[in-house]
């Protein structure tokens, strides 16, 4: 596994959901905040997103957005006003049996038509890469900019333009390319931040690879700089610079987060997470869970299965 794929890993939670919405005319939707992250494309048209405390972004035909802190907005097809704003329908609303009439939303008027959706994130233990993510990821379409990102919105366009047999495979699957390739596109974007600077850096990204790839070897400061070919110095200094914290100190905490995704999404006992993760005894890992996350692994399990069942 690598640093981003770990990062999504340990936070997506559940099946993403989507809507294709058509509308045309005068119109202006809420989305409340949300516990995930939320996103748009624009399959054809233009529109308006109004982030909560956040300037208007101009959305046009093929621009995806991408909200990776489930941060409240409204879309509307204009830069609404603040007095619009407040009469905006709640989007579980408009996009209901009360919505947007599909049948005359490319009438003489032309239209928008839009993917929205929502991946649910457990930001329990949340990888410093998602945190860093800002309020909104805008990504417009232009010619010849991030081909995977575009590939994969045309195929999801195709896939839910006529449903076929698979299709309740292929778009859980096709939606959950779309969030890693929202995610590459805006570091490839030259996103400010520590990540993408981290995962450039080859001396950094390549330590951070190896501890993920391995994480129940026992990494030494000394190993890993010798899997990444610098001095112990070298790899201590750079680390420490980019990432924040020391090598086997980021280590720790990626051991403890990876048992806690296991304990979320596993029935596997605690002695097999335990050696999953390079801790020698379930005690061990128990002690130093409970100092991470403020409870045994016994309870943190009890409590985000508890969590999930109630959301399911």
């Amino acid at each position: 596994m690598d640093v981003l794929s770990d990062a999504i890993a340990a936070v997506r939670v559940g099946q993403p959901s989507s809507n294709r919405v058509r509308v045309s005319g005068t119109w202006c939707t809420r989305l409340a905040p949300y516990e995930g992250a939320g996103f748009h494309v624009v399959l054809k048209g233009t529109c308006w997103l109004l982030p909560d405390g956040g300037a208007p972004v101009p959305l046009g035909t093929g621009d995806a957005v991408l909200l990776p802190h489930g941060t409240g907005h409204v879309l509307a097809d204009s830069a609404a006003d603040a007095a619009a704003v407040r009469r905006a329908v709640p989007f579980e609303r408009w996009a209901g049996d009360e919505g947007p009439d599909e049948r005359t939303a490319y009438g003489a008027y032309g239209g928008v038509e839009l993917l929205c959706g929502k991946y649910r994130l457990d930001r329990s233990h949340a990888h410093p890469l998602m945190a860093e993510l800002p309020v909104a990821v805008h990504l417009p379409n232009r010619v010849g900019s991030h081909p995977e990102l575009r590939a994969a919105i045309d195929l999801l366009g195709r896939e839910l333009e006529a449903r076929r047999p698979g299709s309740g495979t292929v778009v859980p699957s096709l939606l959950d390319l779309l969030f890693v390739y929202m995610i590459r596109s805006w570091m490839a974007e030259g996103a400010t931040g520590a990540w993408p600077a981290v995962l450039t850096d080859p001396v950094t990204a390549a330590a951070l690879r190896a501890l993920h790839a391995d994480p129940a070897a026992a990494w030494t400061n000394d190993r890993l700089a010798t899997e990444v070919g610098v001095s112990r110095p070298t790899l201590a200094r750079r680390f420490a610079g980019l990432v924040g914290r020391a090598p086997m100190t980021y280590l720790t905490w990626w051991r403890l987060t990876l048992a806690a995704t296991l304990l979320r999404d596993t029935e596997e006992p605690l002695a097999a997470i335990a050696r999953r993760v390079g801790y020698g005894t379930p005690y061990a890992l128990s002690h130093a869970f409970k100092r991470e996350f403020g409870a045994t692994p016994g309870r943190f399990r009890a409590e985000v299965q508890g969590r999930q069942s109630a959301t399911a």
